[in-house]
């Protein structure tokens, strides 16, 4: 007997944890995220090898993926969530880091997601495209994306949250405090700072010497938000680096702030060029590219889930040649898919996201070395009451 179409089988896996309404829409959403799967493109026309069991004309396909995408009943409630609170069960109580950033697409739209660090990447947890040329957005257009995230946590999670220089917004910081999340956020230079001696200056003035960093406890920025503040000046990272966090500061907030490169931005390439080639998809609609970017994300949760299935096995090796990881667990994940279809061998049963987030993937040791290199100041200056 030959194995089913990998639709078949995700339609199967999928369907104990997505209910629609009409199940016709599981059928399609199951057979469009199997063709992002293997044709590793957001571009609709690029799935359509792979809907050939339909046994129609390709414009055929092409009205049908239009309605899809089209279509206000897909929707990330009903397709996306159920699948991402199964892969997070267990995670109750459980320490969490997010990011959340923006990406523009084609100087036209913009992309805010919310995601969890995991395993030196990062999962959507929410997301939403707006129709708004720049990477600056207000808190009351990424409002949504946050409290769609509160809803998807797990009980008792322990959020720290990360964000850069665009989210330094009084009302953003009123939230986090308010559900009770930590933060760490990187502020602009022209921010004003009220030290703990009463002095109010611009960020910019308060940076350290090459070399140095400076800790500032009990500050005041933007009114009445009560914060510490740490800035450091190193040569090897281009600029210095000034954040606030709720966190009395030390060194260790420079490292808590640098997981979000780590994170975000290579998920974000991901999305682009890396793996699903987004610039590419030709769509020019906000809400069409809501529900094209819900299913690059549950193609990419599917792909992590298989290649935590592979390295429990000590099964990397076979698609993986670095000696340690080289690879992420999306790309992993993706070339197992790759590999059973072509061996007409069955994909595995999915798994939950592993409790503890593994080690980065490193392409080369030297590369390695170069990330973990420690850090040290000539000299650490502490600034409190």
């Amino acid at each position: 007997m030959p194995v089913p179409h990998l639709y078949r089988q995700l339609q199967t896996q999928l369907s104990q944890w997505i209910n629609p309404k009409d199940q016709r829409h599981l059928q399609a959403f199951s057979e469009n995220v199997a063709a992002i799967l293997q044709a590793q493109s957001a571009c609709l026309s690029h799935w359509l090898p792979y809907l050939s069991h339909r046994d129609c004309a390709a414009r055929s396909h092409m009205e049908r993926l239009n309605y899809f995408i089209q279509n206000p009943r897909i929707d990330a409630d009903t397709f996306y969530f159920p699948l991402l609170r199964q892969f997070l069960k267990g995670w109750e109580g459980m320490a969490m880091t997010l990011t959340l950033d923006t990406s523009v697409l084609w100087d036209r739209y913009c992309l805010v997601e919310v995601c969890l660090i995991w395993g030196g990447r990062s999962i959507p947890l929410g997301q939403i495209v707006l129709e708004h040329g720049s990477a600056t957005v207000g808190f009351e257009d990424y409002c949504p994306v946050l409290e769609t995230t509160l809803r998807l946590l797990p009980s008792g999670s322990q959020v720290t949250l990360l964000a850069d220089r665009g989210f330094e917004h009084g009302t953003f910081m009123r939230w986090l405090r308010d559900h009770r999340w930590s933060w760490a956020i990187r502020a602009k230079s022209d921010l004003n700072i009220t030290c703990s001696n009463g002095q109010t200056t611009a960020v910019s003035n308060l940076l350290p010497p090459d070399g140095e960093a400076y800790l500032f406890r009990d500050v005041t920025v933007l009114q009445d938000i009560e914060c510490h503040f740490a800035t450091a000046n190193l040569a090897l990272a281009g600029e210095a680096w000034a954040v606030l966090t709720d966190v009395p500061p030390s060194l260790q907030t420079f490292e808590v702030y640098g997981q979000r490169f780590g994170g975000i931005e290579p998920h974000f390439k991901d999305y682009k060029s890396a793996a699903f080639d987004l610039v590419r998809s030709h769509l020019r609609d906000a809400q069409a590219l809501n529900r094209l970017l819900m299913l690059l994300a549950a193609a990419a949760l599917i792909a992590i889930s298989i290649a935590v299935v592979v390295v429990d096995e000590a099964r990397r090796k076979t698609i993986d040649w670095h000696d340690q990881r080289g690879l992420s667990f999306l790309q992993l994940g993706l070339r197992e898919i790759k590999q059973l279809c072509y061996k007409h061998l069955p994909i595995p049963r999915l798994v939950n996201l592993p409790r503890r987030s593994p080690p980065k993937a490193y392409a080369s040791l030297k590369k390695r070395d170069f990330l973990e290199t420690r850090i040290e100041f000539s000299r650490v200056t502490v600034f409190s009451s």
